[in-house]
Order: structure tokens, then sequence, then C-alpha cells
């Protein structure tokens, strides 16, 4: 699948992205080494035609699954079907799922829009900035809809894993389930899930939210010789999806838990009335670990 790619850079770092597959990211790395940042997508990952194979994708008008085939809005049932053939319930929205619109593009600038009717009515605007090698992605979804409808928003990007890479994410609470990766419950995390300091991934499948989360992450790859230094506004939620046997791992900055939608209260859902918006912004910062400057 041929697909449009822009371009960004600054002076250390180097952006693609295509607007074609959902506005997603394509590859992030430095420009002296072309040490990757995001996970590399090589030709194959790009000609696959989905952003799931990519560097990172907006999550949009919600994030991760949602159970029971819908939900309920205050003017009724809105029903959804899966959109993917490998999970049985509709997963991350509409948007990574069509091709956005470019507004704007400059060296180190670039603003995509969607104007979606699935599975309402809602505009999304993506902006992509680089200063200094930090990636600085906002995300933001106007409602367009006559009928008002439950908003969630996220980002999904997928991290190189090496065996000494580490991850500082403090947090409060893990949301736990009882069937299949759908949240119920939050509750106290385990020892090996908690990231109030800086320790290496766990070596066993994860794939929950964890709330409590003020937005800061630092993610340190000592093979690969940098640190990422991250900060989320609009998320007191991050997935963390930490598969076995695989070369990546996610840190997904999100505004609510899996299955909002149907947990007490809806936590982290905005009801958004038409023409009323919600944002969420995520900010990576490159460092070399041989830079010592903070």
């Amino acid at each position: 699948m041929a697909v449009s790619e822009l371009h960004l850079q600054d002076r250390l770092t180097h952006l693609s992205l295509t607007p074609d597959l959902g506005a997603s990211l394509i590859n992030w790395e430095v420009k002296t080494t072309g040490q990757a940042l995001l996970r590399h997508s090589d030709q194959a990952a790009l000609a696959s035609g989905t952003p799931r194979r990519l560097a990172c994708y907006p999550l949009a008008p919600w994030s991760n699954r949602i159970a029971e085939g819908g939900f309920e809005r205050p003017d009724g049932w809105l029903a959804l079907a899966p959109n993917t053939e490998h999970d049985p319930y509709p997963i991350h929205g509409s948007a990574w799922q069509q091709g956005w619109h470019v507004d704007h593009h400059s060296e180190r600038r670039a603003r995509l829009t969607l104007d979606s009717e699935l599975p309402f009515a809602y505009q999304a605007t993506l902006d992509v900035h680089l200063h200094e090698g930090c990636l600085n992605l906002d995300l933001q979804v106007i409602h367009r809809d006559p009928l008002a409808a439950w908003h969630g928003l996220g980002l999904h990007p997928y991290f190189p894993r090496y065996p000494g890479t580490q991850l500082l994410a403090p947090a409060r609470q893990v949301w736990l389930g009882d069937t299949g990766c759908l949240s119920s419950r939050p509750a106290a995390i385990p020892v090996e899930w908690s990231f109030d300091t800086q320790r290496a991934l766990p070596s066993t499948a994860v794939d929950h939210a964890f709330s409590g989360w003020e937005g800061g992450c630092r993610i340190v790859q000592p093979e690969a010789g940098y640190v990422l230094d991250c900060q989320a506004s609009g998320a007191e939620y991050y997935l963390l999806f930490c598969p076995t046997g695989q070369d990546f791992f996610c840190v997904e900055p999100v505004s609510h838990p899996i299955n909002a939608h149907h947990l007490p209260a809806r936590p982290g859902l905005r009801l958004l009335h038409e023409g009323e918006r919600t944002s969420l912004s995520f900010s990576m910062q490159y460092r070399a670990l041989n830079d010592h400057r903070r």
C-alpha cells in the first residue's frame, strides 16, 4: 500500500508521519546516528496499511476496548461493532482507521485534521511539533453531532524494548478485570508492576490501565544510549502494554481506563454536546545518556 509521508526535523531529530493511516507517526530518529526513539517502521510495516505496525497513532473518540456492543448516550443506545479481526470488542475509536487531511506542514510542524462521521460526528486535530529533540503531540476533538456523546482520548506510542530498558512512571492504582482485557475495579499495584522508582520492565505480559498518574514518565535505554523524559496533560491514566517475546512496549497516555463507558461514573470520560471540545497532549524529550544537562 503506497502512502504519503510528511517529514519534520529539528537540530537533533527527524520525524516521518503519514496522514493516510490514521495520522500515524512512522519513524522518529536521531539525525546523527539513525537511532530509533520510537519503534522502527520498515517498508513492510508501512506497506501493511495498519497503524498497529507503525510508531504511534492517536486514539479518538475513545481509547482501548468497549464491551457490550456499544454504550448508552443521553439520547439512547449507540451500537458499536468490532473494528478489527483480532479483537472481539471495538477498540481505540475510529480516528486511527481513517485518512486525515494536512492543514499545515513546515520544517518543524504539522497539523492534521479529520472530519469523522463514525461512530458520530466529530472533528479531530493533531498538532505535531519538533524542537531541540522534543516531540510534542497535541490532540483535540470537537463534538459535531447534534446528540451528545461520551468522549475519551489517547495516544498509542510504541517504544523499542531492549534487555536493559527501564521505566519510571509513578501511579497510585492499577485497574484489574475479570473478563479478558476489560477493567472492572482499581486495586493496589503489585510490586512487579510498580514504577514509582526506575526499574526494568516486567518479564510477564501486562495490558492494564494505571490511575493516579500525574503525567510524567521516563524511559531509559542504556543499550541504545538515550533517555526519553515524557510529560502528558489531559491524561490521568496510562496504559502499559508489555507483550512477551516482542521487541516493543507501550506506555499510552489516556484519559480513561479500559471500558470506562461501562464503569461506575464513567471515569475519565467527558460528555460533550455539539461544539464542545476535549484535548490531550504528550511530549517526549530526547537526551543522549552522555549528555549530563538537566
